[in-house]
């Protein structure tokens, strides 16, 4: 078995002497570099379509003069010298204004990996028979699933960091995860999928003896199948904390992430701290000190500390997500939320784990409450255009006379976020967090989660036929 991947002392202090032998050159220097080793496999129908084990060694070098940003990539320790020269006289050639980085206190520190099982003592051929089982499970369900598309991933990786200030930390990190994808067809061309998501940040074992979990992919995708699509028009709808968490996530997260505001007016005016901007009941959280979710982290990607912070309290809008250079420009805190997929990518502004706070109403309250509305159950996808969201739910109820009803399909939900924001009507007090993944700016996937108890909403747009 390979030797794995262990703290490098070495490497740290090699880069420590090439910042402070080029730290007084520009206005800020830092160096990223990470090892890493993975595993990916994956199955479309029979099909074995990957299985690759991969070890890399690769960093990048950020420098900012005067406010320009350089960012270059290296993937060879011997060429660091050069590759730093480059992203200064980058830099010089950029800057043209004032740097302004919101000033933060050196760190140094190494962020260990809490192991249960580790993934690097499970041979190739073991996990290979694991997602080959459960894709056959998929498949021999039910003769209307057609075809699957299943995939497995681990990545185990080191990244140091150092930076001109004087900041000093390593951290491992460690995803173990995988995607069951059940795809079934029925009359003429109907076709509905099913969608199951496992992972965790410690433990191989989390992917193991889940065949409920991965059957699931399957039942979701008959139902869908066997429903009828719903009536298109405006109702009371409840989500699910999975897809209250994706509409959170997306529909107002996103805008929250100060590097599309601070340069908009338009957005600023919107985004102003201190407005109502939902029902006063509502509460939203972005919180990186979460242990083990997907999107915690003790250090962003600028070495900032990772923490929890109220994007929405009580309603009125409180805090916007920052890296150093929008929260020195905005004249606000850091929040610990620069953050890149990997070191060959700059960090930019992102969510870490974000999600509405629980409420006070059971489920069964709510329903009991909604005459005639839709009952939408996780996502499928969607997508945002500024303030306007579109949805798609991967499965669907109607709710009559304050109960469940029939199965519906092709639930998709649009509005406007603020006022949907304002129209929730009632919190669950229920709680659950989803890991997912989220892209922006080409970078993909960043691990991160969402959370949400169930959600009431009035006057939603639900498209159907």
């Amino acid at each position: 078995m390979a030797t794995k991947l262990t703290k490098n002392n070495s490497l740290l202090e090699q880069l420590q002497n090439k910042i402070y032998n080029y730290h007084n050159h520009v206005d800020y220097l830092e160096i990223r570099l990470e090892q890493s080793e993975s595993t990916t496999i994956s199955f479309s129908g029979l099909q074995l379509n990957t299985i690759n084990s991969h070890f890399s060694l690769a960093g990048s070098i950020r420098a900012c003069h005067k406010g320009g940003w350089s960012f270059v990539t290296f993937n060879n320790i011997s060429e660091l010298s050069n590759r730093i020269e480059e992203a200064i006289s980058y830099a010089y050639l950029i800057g043209k204004e004032n740097t302004q980085l919101a000033p933060i206190e050196p760190i140094q520190d190494y962020v260990a990996v809490k192991f249960g099982r580790d993934p690097r003592d499970i041979s190739l051929e073991e996990k290979r028979q694991l997602i080959e089982t459960y894709n056959q499970l998929l498949l021999h369900f039910d003769p209307r699933i057609q075809t699957t598309n299943v995939s497995y991933r681990d990545r185990f990786a080191i990244t140091y960091f150092v930076n001109s200030i004087g900041s000093c930390i390593a951290q491992e990190r460690l995803d173990v995860n995988s995607k069951f994808r059940a795809i079934a067809c029925g009359v003429g061309s109907l076709v509905k999928q099913g969608i199951k998501y496992i992972s965790s940040r410690t433990d191989y074992h989390t992917l193991c003896d889940i065949d409920n979990q991965v059957i699931g992919a399957a039942e979701q995708a008959i139902r869908q199948l066997e429903a009828k699509p719903v009536k298109g028009g405006q109702y009371t709808v409840l989500l699910d904390p999975h897809l209250a968490g994706v509409f959170i996530h997306e529909a107002f997260g996103h805008l929250s992430e100060a590097d599309s505001i601070y340069e908009n007016p338009h957005m600023e005016e919107l985004l102003k701290l201190g407005k109502p901007i939902g029902t006063e009941k509502l509460n939203v959280i972005d919180d990186a000190t979460i242990d083990c979710l997907s999107g915690s982290i003790k250090y962003d990607d600028e070495g900032v500390p990772g923490q929890r912070k109220y994007l929405i309290k009580n309603g009125v809008l409180t805090t916007r997500l920052h890296n150093r250079e929008t929260s020195g420009k905005m004249r606000e805190a850091p929040t610990g939320n620069a953050r890149a997929i990997n070191a060959m990518y700059p960090p930019i502004v992102r969510m870490t784990n974000t999600a509405i706070e629980t409420g006070d109403r059971p489920v069964e309250e709510m329903i009991k409450d909604i005459d005639r509305g839709v009952y939408a159950i996780g996502s499928i996808g969607g997508q945002t255009n500024g303030e306007m969201f579109t949805f798609a739910a991967a499965e669907g109820y109607m709710i009559r006379n304050g109960k469940i009803a029939e199965a519906v399909s092709d639930v998709t939900l649009t509005g406007n976020v603020f006022q949907t924001l304002k129209d929730i009507e009632a919190i669950g007090n229920d709680f659950t967090y989803s890991s997912g993944s989220c892209g922006k700016a080409g970078q993909a996937p960043l691990p991160v989660s969402i959370g949400s108890p169930h959600l009431m909403i009035k006057n939603v747009v639900v498209g159907g036929h």
